[in-house]
């Protein structure tokens, strides 16, 4: 069957850290090592229950200040500064709408419920057909119901589905459930790997 679908996920995809800077300031300013500040925003039991939507992400950034002991006031800098080396992958965006309306594009995310509000925000969500977040959807990578709710939403079958992810595991799970997968490396790579694929 010929493709119909393609999935991509967003952290270390579509959005990347490029520049370590901003967090690597903010973690020598609150004294911790970089990638203590990384866990403790992204690693902690808060963190996976906002990713379930079992709480909000503003209710994992006030239990986060808590724990690096900022005051209330300090917590919106506080985000910022972490995230402030992130980038939108626009070249990477774009390519994802030239595949439309060819194929079906989709984002499975595993997330806060930020997530969507930030798409909007960054206005790139005119690039997919469906957005899988598991916030949202209350379950995430690498369980096989995101996979099959992103399948079902977009009316295409697993084998007819391809998935870019950051994540082997996640690619692997994908690849259980019958689609295709890719390993994200670099955009160029991906969209190389993606253009022989789609064209068999």
């Amino acid at each position: 069957m010929p493709f119909q679908a393609v999935f991509f996920d967003l952290g270390g995809v579509i959005v990347r850290t490029e520049y370590q800077a901003p967090r690597q300031h903010l973690a020598e300013r609150l004294g911790l090592e970089y990638e203590d500040l990384t866990r403790a925003v992204f690693d902690s039991e808060t963190a996976r229950k906002a990713s379930m939507g079992a709480i909000t992400e503003d209710e994992h950034w006030a239990a986060v200040g808590r724990k690096l002991g900022r005051a209330p006031s300090d917590l919106e800098h506080l985000r910022t500064e972490f995230f402030g080396g992130d980038t939108v992958d626009l070249a990477l965006v774009d390519f994802i709408r030239s595949l439309r309306p060819r194929f079906k594009t989709g984002l499975i995310s595993n997330a806060w419920d930020g997530l969507r509000p930030y798409i909007l925000g960054q206005k790139f969500d005119d690039a997919f057909d469906v957005m899988l977040i598991s916030a949202e959807v209350g379950m995430g990578k690498p369980e096989a119901g995101i996979f099959q709710l992103a399948l079902d939403q977009a009316a295409v079958g697993a084998n007819a589905a391809v998935f870019v992810d950051d994540m082997p595991g996640n690619v692997e799970s994908a690849r259980a459930l019958g689609m295709s997968g890719i390993v994200f490396h670099d955009r160029e790579t991906t969209i190389r790997q993606l253009k022989k694929l789609l064209n068999n």
